[in-house]
């Protein structure tokens, strides 16, 4: 059975003005009317850019949508996916209606719910009851109806405490909880959710996670969802929108996609921005660290597959010759602060003694299948014989890393407790009578 469309997006563009707020200038739009009214194109429209970010621009006007254009149909989930600065969130602001296209046209059909970021949507004097039936006023419900589902949002948002006190007093994270409840509870035909999740704990993200598929399942709510955490998008969405540079990238099968995003976007990640930090380093009169960075074949640079080995990559100069010189890195659980392993480049035995002036690299190789689903820290560490430390907890390089094969962990991995995976040898064989 064919699910009629409750979105259709026709050729939408959104155009920005780079250091204006706003659309433009009165010229900008006495010029665009005047072309308007002689049924021309508008002048303007042609010099804006692709919003590229790895590349300098050279016009005063960018595009973070570029005639995008899909369909959503009744009670699917769409997950939208792509590098900072793709157009994710502009897409949800222009389907939410807090902002209008450049140009195009959208059609929706049904009541629309929005979370797009901690704060949309509420009022921070009202309290958490009297913001629920103000949202719930928005989307034109009736006191009644509001009341019918009171108690379950309060329930599922967890903030029954604390409901008659002014949200303006509450943490992100319990901001996030009732706006969501709100979003997900009341009569709305389409929900849109971006990466305002993220806020929140583990244990509410997976509730969260289950609400969306439960409203899209038996109530046959439309759920738009923008993430980064490809394991959220793989249970959930039954398709999949990749945004690259506002356009769209692939539009289809969740599966297919999300092979589609890990192969086929940039096949080395963005290096961290450590410049401004690097010329922070205090002055060595033996070391200067050049560059680092974090390399992975065929990845984004939103993730690091736990199934393909990470390069870390050192480039430095020797100001005078020196010995006993060591470069390396202590490898952290972000949450924990705990030290799973610190490494250094002499470890293999393979060294160079002593070292003499001139400009060096080193490589260490992360093995493929070692590291588990989580968030990390690498902590750059340069010493002399272990006793001068030259660079040690100045410079910190977060590292996101997931398990995926296709769309969902190997053998349910991501449940196992532990930070490591390491690819174990075993032998079983019948051990006779």
């Amino acid at each position: 059975m064919i699910m009629r469309p409750v979105i259709n997006v026709e050729n939408i563009s959104k155009q920005y003005r780079l250091g204006l707020v706003g659309t433009g200038t009165l010229k900008d739009d006495l010029y665009r009317w005047w072309y308007r009214v002689q049924g021309k194109e508008d002048p303007l429209l042609k010099v804006g850019e692709v919003n590229d970010r790895s590349k300098k621009g050279t016009s005063d006007y960018v595009f973070a949508l570029k005639d995008v254009g899909f369909d959503v149909a009744q009670g699917e989930v769409l997950g939208i996916i792509g590098k900072n600065g793709a157009g994710k969130s502009t897409l949800l602001k222009v389907l939410s209606r807090t902002t209008s296209p450049s140009t195009g046209r959208i059609r929706i059909k049904g009541r629309v719910a929005s979370l797009l970021e901690v704060g949309t949507g509420f009022h921070p004097e009202l309290t958490g009851r009297e913001n629920i039936f103000l949202n719930g006023a928005i989307l034109g419900m009736t006191k009644h109806e509001i009341t019918r589902k009171f108690d379950e949002i309060v329930d599922f948002s967890g903030v029954e405490r604390y409901i008659d006190t002014p949200v303006k007093r509450y943490s992100s994270g319990m901001y996030v909880r009732l706006a969501f409840g709100v979003a997900a509870h009341l009569e709305s035909e389409i929900l849109i959710v971006d990466e305002v999740l993220a806020v929140g704990d583990i244990e509410f993200q997976k509730k969260s996670l289950g609400k969306m598929g439960e409203v899209s399942r038996q109530g046959g709510k439309t759920v738009l969802f923008v993430s980064h955490n490809m394991i959220s998008i793989g249970s959930l969405c039954n398709k999949l929108l990749v945004m690259k540079h506002g356009q769209v990238d692939f539009h289809g099968d969740v599966k297919e996609g999300l092979n589609y995003y890990i192969n086929h976007m940039q096949h080395v990640i963005e290096s961290s921005d450590l410049s401004e930090s690097l010329k922070s380093l205090p002055e060595d009169e033996y070391f200067e660290l050049l560059d680092f960075d974090l390399q992975q074949e065929q990845s984004d640079g939103v993730v690091f597959l736990s199934s393909r080995p990470i390069k870390v990559c050192y480039r430095y100069r020797i100001k005078k010759r020196i010995t006993g010189l060591r470069v390396g890195f202590d490898f952290i659980e972000q949450k924990s602060e705990m030290t799973l392993f610190t490494v250094f480049h002499d470890d293999s035995y393979k060294t160079i003694e002593p070292w003499q002036e001139g400009v060096y690299t080193s490589e260490a190789i992360i093995d493929a299948n070692l590291l588990r689903e989580g968030s990390f820290i690498i902590n750059i560490a340069v010493c002399i014989h272990n006793v001068r430390w030259i660079i040690n907890g100045q410079l910190k390089v977060p590292l996101e890393v997931r398990n995926i094969e296709g769309i969902t962990p190997i053998y349910g991995f991501e449940k196992r407790p532990g930070f490591l995976l390491p690819p174990i040898a075993w032998r079983n064989e019948p051990a006779g009578d």
